[in-house]
């Protein structure tokens, strides 16, 4: 009797378990294949990851449902209930509020300077991602200001050889510059101590692009490409978390396959495939012709004949690169270009327990501000050296929903790494020290009960010894982590959309000279494969389905 093709998939995420569901629930398909999902950690999700921190559902990375319009992670919660909770979670009241804006020295920001730059930044973005046009654009009232910088950027990258190579960093910078030589001789703001009005509006646009940088990975803009920001996708409708928590999701794809299907601790250290003709394998009852040979950290190995690999970009890049050995023969030099050239960077969540006298959770009395905070750059003599510069790059620190004493804060790039090096006690003095420096807490005449932080307004010296303290900390360390090595791809300049799509080809293809016996021996999938929705879970979902998808076919097509 024939043996039953063997599929190996590579980790047990949001991509490898829609394979492994799409392959097991497809008609008559699970008396067709052997199926097995090999995950190198101790749980399933992956970047998936629902936990709980001082009483609430908390994510400590996926996190948003981007666009309720559309979106089969929606599709999936509404279905199995996952929108509904008695428990709080992680922003179950969506963007809570409009935030304060707060600069340092403890100034509250009113929306005569905060608005204009605000809204220049969104028309940018807008510009950026195909949204907004010159022709499109409008052109009276306040809008023309902002039009005008965001066509004089683009006028000056297109005189300066078109968008190839161009950096949406620069192109921000530009439409910054533009708008400040389209509103001259304004009259310069008095009560903001040492702050001058471009200095506010510059960081002001910057605590946006710092944003921006959590959004796409990028740890600096300036390697975030252009061109290829208009090819991402949203689907439309609101931006939602889900009350039950993001593994929920991962439960039920995982739920319809047998017992020992999915295989915990698996890390896989090689991956031998056969590019070239075909040779048997050895194995202590004699030789297996399944073409694939999967290696893993126990000196364990297992046959296969196809293997979807579904790790992260991070690993693919650490697995292919000069020194390391993941796949043996080494990929072809097409495939290993763009996994080079592709971007992929960190992004860290960081918890805190907001504790105004450092004993207790505050109370509901005792409620924190949602903030976006506006810094001096790093190396401004201006700064107050009492903030570390890891803080100086995240945009806010808010509560996870309305009321509650459980604050995040996002870092990117280079930050979000060194926020994996601190120590708790390290986390809780910088941000200290850096709220301490932004607002102060006043004592209720009840005893032991604290007033809401009030702004500094520029008295930081009273404030900066005023008992501003958190208790509990929590924070992702997704750079640190071998499983992953970092958080979500992105498009760099140097690369484009192609690459995108270079990521998704099997190895070797349907039709080509290799693959006449042992065709699609390899298959990705992931984020990071997905043209126009890399860097999302839904992005992941349906790379998985792709790959589940492109095995179904070839059998039903061969007769199998």
């Amino acid at each position: 009797m024939a043996k039953k093709p063997r599929i190996v998939i590579i980790g047990a995420g949001m991509a490898g378990l829609t394979a492994a569901n799409k392959l097991y629930t497809s008609t008559g398909s699970d008396h067709l294949f052997e199926l097995v999902v090999v995950e190198g950690g101790d749980r399933i999700g992956g970047r998936i990851n629902t936990s709980e921190f001082c009483g609430d559902r908390i994510e400590m990375g996926a996190t948003w449902i981007h666009g309720i319009g559309g979106s089969p992670v929606h599709q999936i919660a509404r279905e199995i209930h996952a929108l509904e909770s008695d428990k709080p979670w992680e922003c179950m009241d969506g963007f809570s509020g409009e935030p304060k804006t707060i600069a340092e020295g403890g100034f509250e920001l009113n929306a005569s300077i905060v608005d204009p730059i605000s809204t220049l930044f969104k028309n940018l973005m807008d510009f950026a991602q195909g949204k907004l046009t010159e022709d499109s654009a409008g052109s009276g009232g306040d809008a023309c200001y902002y039009n005008f910088a965001a066509k004089a950027a683009l006028k000056d990258c297109t005189s300066n050889g078109g968008f190839g190579n161009q950096s949406v960093g620069a192109f921000l910078r530009r439409g910054l510059g533009a708008y400040w030589d389209s509103c001259k001789d304004r009259e310069e703001l008095n009560g903001y101590g040492k702050w001058s009005r471009k200095l506010l509006e510059e960081a002001v646009f910057a605590m946006h692009e710092n944003t921006q940088r959590t959004y796409t990975s990028a740890g600096d803009l300036f390697n975030l490409d252009y061109e290829a920001e208009s090819e991402y996708r949203m689907f439309p409708g609101e931006e939602i978390t889900i009350s039950k928590g993001y593994l929920s999701i991962i439960e039920h794809l995982a739920s319809v396959l047998p017992p020992g299907v999915i295989q915990l601790g698996r890390k896989v250290t090689r991956i031998d495939w056969q590019p070239e003709g075909h040779k048997s394998i050895q194995v202590p009852n004699g030789y297996d012709s399944r073409p694939v040979k999967i290696e893993f950290c126990d000196g364990s190995f297992m046959l296969a004949d196809h293997v979807i690999v579904t790790v992260s970009l991070g690993v693919l890049k650490s697995g292919t690169g000069q020194d390391s050995g993941m796949f043996n023969p080494p990929l072809p030099p097409f495939k290993t270009e763009a996994i080079s050239r592709l971007g992929y960077g960190v992004v860290n969540k960081l918890f805190l327990q907001w504790s105004p006298n450092g004993n207790r959770p505050a109370n509901d009395k005792e409620k924190f501000p949602s903030l976006q905070i506006v810094f001096h750059p790093p190396e401004s003599e201006l700064r107050h050296e009492k903030i570390p510069g890891w803080m100086r790059r995240t945009a806010s620190l808010s509560p996870i929903y309305n009321n509650s004493s459980v604050l995040l804060s996002w870092f990117a790039g280079k930050e979000a790494l060194e926020l994996e090096t601190l120590s708790d006690e390290e986390i809780i003095n910088g941000v200290s020290a850096t709220v301490s420096g932004l607002l102060q807490v006043s004592k209720h005449k009840k005893e032991d009960q604290y007033n809401s932080p009030e702004f500094c307004n520029g008295n930081v010296e009273s404030c900066d010894d005023n008992g501003v303290r958190f208790g509990k900390v929590l924070k992702s360390k997704w750079g640190s982590d071998p499983l992953f090595l970092g958080s979500y791809s992105y498009v760099a300049v140097g690369s484009s959309d192609a690459d995108l799509d270079t990521m998704a080809e099997p190895l070797p293809k349907l039709g080509s000279t290799d693959s006449d016996h042992h065709p699609l021996q390899i298959l990705f999938a992931g984020e990071a494969t997905h043209r126009t929705h890399y860097s999302t879970t839904h992005g992941a979902y349906f790379s998985g389905l792709r790959e589940a998808n492109r095995l179904l076919k070839h059998y039903r097509c061969v007769g199998i």
